[in-house]
């Protein structure tokens, strides 16, 4: 749902004496990133500003998460449970989410299995945008896109070749490296992991309705 057009009114404020339990999802990964509340202020606010901003129980204020640290939470999308008494907000999280220095407030091993190919698309994208000295990513970038592409044809051919001539581990290798190097010219393009599974979705909902 758009967060411009969410309604804080079709919330049940009343159930939890104007708090209300809020879930935070990184919106590419999946992981779960911390548990907070929020009053209708906050949730107000939040939609205004699009940094996610809670109220919190300890100080009886609103605050606005990374308003010390820098951390903050980008919104992407806000919905509502079934029963309306519960908040979940999908974000973008610059930094680490906990205090503790950890990307969850629920330790660094939550992340799907899944979700790190969007972490990896996001660490190919901060390399596109940094282009760190010394990096293998950085020095694909500045050779181009024909050396991308080139590159992506490599290891396509020997995927092909592991799948009927080698065994899993080489399988899974030779796997790894196309889906990292199809990244990286993915990015070259202006585009991620996040259009290809649009794509997909795309066209599974078509073939589904036909």
């Amino acid at each position: 749902m758009d967060p411009i057009n969410f309604d804080p009114a079709q919330l049940d404020w009343a159930k939890g004496d104007g708090l209300l339990p809020v879930v935070v999802q990184h919106w590419l990964s999946g992981e779960v990133l911390m548990l907070g509340y929020m009053n209708a202020q906050a949730l107000t606010t939040t939609l205004a500003t699009g940094r996610v901003t809670f109220f919190s129980r300890s100080k009886q204020r609103l605050w606005t998460k990374g308003e010390t640290s820098g951390h903050v939470l980008v919104l992407k999308s806000v919905r509502a449970d079934c029963d309306a008494d519960t908040v979940l907000v999908l974000a973008e999280p610059h930094g680490p989410t906990c205090h503790k220095g950890t990307s969850s407030c629920f330790g660094d091993d939550v992340t799907p299995p899944l979700g790190f190919l969007a972490q990896l698309d996001a660490l190919v994208a901060r390399r596109h945008a940094e282009r760190p000295s010394g990096s293998y990513t950085t020095r694909l970038f500045e050779g181009g896109i024909r050396r991308m592409a080139q590159k992506v044809g490599e290891e396509g051919v020997e995927t092909a070749l592991a799948a009927v001539a080698q065994d899993d581990a080489a399988l899974l290798g030779e796997s790894a490296d196309l889906i990292f190097h199809l990244l990286v010219t993915l990015r070259a393009r202006g585009l991620g992991l996040g259009d290809v599974a649009a794509v997909l979705a795309e066209r599974h909902a078509e073939r589904a309705a036909s």
